[in-house]
């Protein structure tokens, strides 16, 4: 790499692991898991001795784990439980960067002066960690992990392979994190699609990878590649052409009332985030540090640094303002100012040359995707959180269970990007019902009675047999229709195994002579319309 003779600072990275658990009060001896997107974003320690990892599908995870708790993702709760982590590193060095709620790190260089040794800064930090999280949280938590190395993203790989407490964390030699990085896998550079291509090249491990030519990674893989190289020759992803961003740059907002809540201020942030954003795109720049800066009505100046390994976009810029303001605003009193907000200011700390973007073959569908996010962003802005949703796949054996409905925000840069898994890309259910799937699924299923030609309830054995052809379908305020055609029964027989949620249910589909087609649902000797079909 020409590259190589670049300085890279001396960085010390804090993961706090499990963090979407741990901010939900989740112990590690507690089987349970955090779903985002439909997969697994994190586990416990018990869930992963069973055999559930990061990127699992709720079903396989549940497969694995029986008994595994499920949880939702709660950023806003991760956010606020993590600022005064952030804050009190401070003590140690006021150059803290956040990358997201749960991992943050600083430069070695200023603390080093003052304890005197990377062995010596290591204790502190992690005493100071241990002491907000046990103040925080509990005594039961996972503690934090710790590394060192030349470059944030040799010290964060280092961080996750640390054990707990000072004694396990990893100091990388300086001039050693080349060599540290050598025989990782190309997985952990965080991006699947370039790591895919990589391994049918044969280009395993990050050594591999850097020892390529630069100008042979440009002329495949572009911008992108080119930073992911860096990254694996211990560079880190930030090219050489990075600088500081001339003071204009900086867009702020006054406040007038103060505002103390977060749904109160979130179209303000997030319009905030995009003026930032359209303004560095005018200029041919992209952000890669922001510091998010807030003064209250008392006189108060708060600040906080975020970075990305790549650069920030409209939606990430708006998500870590978003993170920060509900960590100000709705964190623990340390943290949590005195008074109102009455300005909000974005500062790009460094930026780089913008590598462009590539529009849509018949003009830039893409633009008009994001044009419609931002619309939506900003109805939550003025309805406040949860007022926008968006139908997830989350795959199931009855129609009810396949799609739920989740908050736009948290989740507008996977909206804009089509992450939320399509229908066609989730491996079929045993027992699932035959397609096509329902039109209505009811959320209050009516209750039904379904009639054989002698008037008496039909029933099912347990062997999955009718004990009569249906012939009357009577509705609760529905009326009462003829059954022209039926098909099934499907029985379904759920977790046998756990007494408190075993679940046995029979699908039926009927056909009535009104033309209208139902989903109809045999559960604890109670027939209930369960959906309709065009």
């Amino acid at each position: 790499m020409s590259d190589s003779s670049d300085p890279v600072p001396r960085t010390l990275v804090v993961r706090c692991p499990d963090w979407p658990l741990t901010a939900l009060g989740v112990v590690p001896d507690e089987p349970a898991l955090v779903l985002a997107a439909g997969r697994v974003a994190a586990a416990s320690e018990a869930a992963r001795a069973a055999g559930v990892a990061r990127g699992q599908r709720r079903r396989e995870a549940q497969g694995r784990c029986p008994g595994v708790v499920v949880l939702e993702r709660d950023e806003a709760a991760e956010a606020r439980r993590f600022e005064p982590v952030a804050a009190a590193l401070e003590d140690i060095t006021p150059w803290v960067e956040v990358s997201r709620p749960g991992a943050c790190a600083f430069g070695v260089r200023g603390p080093l002066r003052l304890l005197g040794g990377e062995a010596s800064l290591l204790v502190r930090t992690a005493e100071v960690v241990e002491a907000v999280l046990d103040a925080a949280i509990g005594s039961v938590h996972p503690g934090c992990r710790l590394g060192i190395a030349d470059g944030r993203f040799a010290a964060d790989l280092a961080a996750r392979e640390a054990a707990a407490g000072v004694a396990g964390s990893i100091v990388v030699p300086g001039g050693d994190s080349p060599a540290f990085l050598a025989p990782q896998p190309v997985g952990v550079l965080g991006r699947p699609d370039l790591a895919d291509v990589l391994v049918r090249l044969g280009l395993a491990t990050l050594g591999a990878f850097a020892a390529l030519s630069v100008g042979d990674v440009v002329g495949r893989f572009g911008a992108e590649g080119q930073a992911a190289q860096r990254l694996a020759a211990g560079l880190d992803g930030i090219p050489p052409q990075v600088r500081r961003p001339p003071p204009d740059l900086a867009v702020a907002v006054d406040l007038d009332p103060p505002v103390d809540r977060i749904d109160r201020v979130a179209f303000a942030a997030r319009a905030l985030a995009e003026q930032l954003h359209d303004d560095l795109r005018g200029r041919g720049l992209a952000c890669t540090r922001v510091v998010v800066e807030a003064e209250t009505e008392h006189g108060e100046r708060l600040a906080r640094c975020w970075r990305d390994e790549g650069v920030l976009g409209a939606s990430a810029l708006a998500d870590r303002v978003r993170w920060q303001l509900e960590g100000w605003l709705h964190g623990p009193p340390p943290v949590r100012p005195t008074a109102g907000l009455v300005r909000l200011t974005l500062v790009p700390d460094e930026v780089v040359p913008a590598t462009g973007h590539q529009a849509g073959f018949w003009g830039g569908a893409s633009a008009a995707d994001e044009r419609a996010v931002r619309a939506l962003a900003r109805v939550v802005g003025l309805l406040g959180e949860g007022s926008v949703r968006l139908p997830e796949w989350r795959g199931g054996r009855d129609p009810s269970d396949q799609l739920v409905l989740v908050p736009l925000t948290g989740r507008v840069g996977e909206a804009m990007s089509g992450a939320s898994t399509p229908q066609a890309d989730v491996q079929p259910w045993p027992g699932v019902l035959p397609p096509p799937s329902p039109a209505a699924v009811h959320v209050d299923p009516a209750p039904a009675a379904l009639l054989d030609d002698r008037g008496r309830l039909v029933r099912v054995d347990g062997r999955g047999v009718l004990s009569a052809p249906p012939v009357t379908l009577r509705i609760r305020q529905g009326g009462q229709v003829s059954v022209a055609a039926w098909a099934g029964p499907w029985p379904v027989d759920e977790r046998w195994w756990d007494p408190l949620r075993h679940r046995r249910r029979v699908r039926l589909q009927v056909v009535a002579d009104d033309g209208v087609a139902r989903l109809l649902m045999l559960e604890a000797g109670r027939w209930r319309v369960a959906a309709t079909y065009d």
